[in-house]
């Protein structure tokens, strides 16, 4: 094999994995100039035989440069050095950001995607390195602190905050890394930044909208995870039906197992919009289980919104394209992970605890999927019906 490049084989000492100083000895190589800015790197193949090991553990050393900004893919042309690497103004730290997301959490959901979008612009503004952990593993001990998105309680108390005396390698002195809470809040803690959307007032704000134009039997269709933001969405519900003087039935108060409906689920809520006595309104409290509704309401040959009214949450491109466009919540994600990167860069350089809590404000996008609602609720065209269990709740 003949190449100019002049990586030479790699042992890990002192604890350090052999795929990190595979990734630091690419990056050193970077820096040096000896592999410049828009340049091909050789083939994982290649990497693997100047370096002596494994094609697994050049490719996963590979994956976090790219995570962290330093080299970029070109599909089905190879691995790049990235040019704004080179731009003026680019800043090197040995700072290193863990993120960590739940594992029912999907880069499916735009609101996962867009708060990565936020906290990987921020991170590669600052010279962060960004890397991806697994949930609840502490492996690395490379981290300066840790970015949890949209975590569950228990996370926090077998989350990786180990000190400088358990194996930490970068300069950071502190008993414990600072942990910031992205998109969850929890109120027991006091020792983890908290920077979350108004998931109560956005959700209370849904139903106050139904209210104004006549509804008075709304539903709510919420995830059952045990992240902090379904429950908060659920008390919005609450509380604006409360506001409202209207009772709640828990029949409609409807938990979906997962970020969208199950079949099982999405047949129990065409059974349910069958019925005679079926909801007017419904709030989903997410994007895809906005686009669950819809598909219900075909299945039960009902029109939006003339027989069913529905807002969603998360506001991405398509919501306006839906038929009809959907009244949602716009909320301000990318600026959420942007945040998170600064309030955790801060956290590093302050000698006080964790204190902050941060919450951003939503804004409704209204469109054509809310009107008052009919004037009265007759059984539907049952054509449509399919022989299901009731939605889980």
């Amino acid at each position: 094999m003949t190449t100019r490049f002049e990586f030479k084989p790699v042992i890990a000492s002192n604890g350090t994995p052999l795929y990190a100083a595979v990734r630091d000895s690419v990056h050193s190589a970077i820096e040096s100039g000896q592999v410049n800015p828009g340049e091909r790197l050789p083939s994982t193949k290649e990497l693997s035989e100047l370096m002596n090991v494994s094609l697994v553990t050049v490719h996963r050393a590979l994956n976090e440069l790219v995570s962290s900004g330093v080299l970029r893919r070109g599909q089905g042309r190879g691995t790049f050095v990235h040019e704004n690497y080179a731009k003026p103004g680019h800043i090197a730290s040995d700072v290193r950001f863990g993120m960590v997301f739940h594992p029912e959490s999907t880069m499916a959901d735009p609101y996962h995607g867009r708060i990565f979008q936020g906290v990987r612009d921020e991170a590669m503004d600052r010279g962060i390195d960004l890397v991806l952990l697994r949930y609840n593993e502490d492996w690395r001990r490379e981290c300066s602190g840790f970015l949890y998105v949209n975590p569950y309680q228990e996370q926090f108390d077998t989350s990786p905050r180990y000190g400088a005396n358990r194996g930490q390698t970068t300069t950071v002195q502190r008993d414990s890394l600072p942990i910031v809470s992205v998109g969850a809040q929890y109120e027991t803690r006091d020792d983890v930044l908290f920077i979350d959307t108004d998931n109560v007032g956005m959700i209370r704000r849904a139903v106050e909208l139904l209210v104004e134009q006549g509804h008075e039997r709304i539903a709510f269709l919420g995830a059952g995870q045990p992240a902090s933001n379904n429950a908060d969405r659920e008390t919005g519900y609450r509380e604006g039906m409360a506001a409202a003087k209207l009772a709640i039935d828990e029949e409609l108060v409807i938990h979906s197992s997962a970020w969208r409906l199950s079949e099982v689920e999405l047949n129990g809520l065409v059974e349910l919009l069958l019925t005679s006595d079926r909801p007017t309104a419904i709030v989903a409290a997410g994007y895809y289980l906005a686009l669950d509704v819809y598909t219900s309401c075909r299945k039960a040959n009902l029109t939006i919104p003339e027989d069913l009214s529905v807002v969603g949450v998360d506001d991405p491109p398509s919501a306006e394209c839906l038929a009809p466009p959907l009244t949602t919540f716009w909320q301000p994600l990318e600026e959420l992970g942007r945040r998170a990167v600064t309030m955790l860069a801060e956290a590093l350089d302050s000698q006080s605890g964790p204190s902050e809590r941060v919450v951003l404000p939503t804004e409704l996008m209204e469109r054509e999927s809310v009107a008052p609602p009919p004037q009265a609720i007759g059984t539907p065209d049952r054509s449509a019906q399919s022989t299901t269990k009731g939605v889980q709740s």
